[in-house]
């Protein structure tokens, strides 16, 4: 019984923040829209398909402006001091918040685009280094190169020696869009 409850709580750790963020941004979406075209249907007679997204888009990006202002900024501080003393919040929150500053925070993590030679084997594949220093890990002459998978959010990280790793002249949403297209899309940049 421990081990199904273990997967339970391992598959909760990945379903719950992607179904809660979904269910969060689609009931915003239809309530949005239905209650902002009711309105505008009363007095003015319109409909206006796709009001909805448009609404919970500017939204959010209103919150997201009021909490770049720096009178704000203390109030951010302590909502998150409180999140991450829940135990399971924690994990939680603090995962999505520094996969979300990987890439669009200032903490841009997915900025050094690298191709990984596999040695011996005639194959390499394009990832990005997260992390030059490992020596908290007690890894001393490796750096951290996550490797994202095609047609999927997802990928793995390793840790290789860097004399296996070239750096790439490439913007990094270029990489991320050539991998995870599966090598379909074109690159703008030139790679090296």
């Amino acid at each position: 019984m421990r081990p199904l409850l273990n997967n339970f709580f391992r598959g909760l750790l990945l379903v719950f923040p992607l179904g809660a963020t979904a269910y969060i941004i689609y009931t915003a979406v239809v309530w949005s829209n239905n209650a902002l075209n009711d309105l505008l249907f009363r007095w003015l007679n319109i409909d206006i398909p796709g009001l909805g997204i448009v609404t919970v888009f500017l939204g959010i990006s209103i919150i997201g402006y009021i909490f770049s202002l720096t009178f704000t900024r203390p109030l951010i501080i302590y909502f998150e001091g409180l999140l991450k003393r829940v135990p399971i919040i924690k994990i939680i929150y603090s995962a999505l918040k520094d996969l979300t500053e990987a890439f669009v925070g200032d903490k841009k993590r997915f900025d050094k685009p690298v191709i990984v030679d596999f040695g011996d084997l005639p194959m390499q594949r394009m990832g990005f280094i997260t992390q030059q220093d490992l020596s908290d890990l007690g890894i001393t002459d490796k750096v951290a190169v996550y490797l994202p998978h095609s047609y999927n959010f997802s990928g793995n990280l390793y840790f290789i020696s860097p004399k296996h790793i070239r750096p790439l002249k490439l913007e990094s949403a270029d990489a991320m869009k050539y991998i995870i297209s599966g090598g379909i899309s074109n690159i703008e940049s030139k790679a090296s």
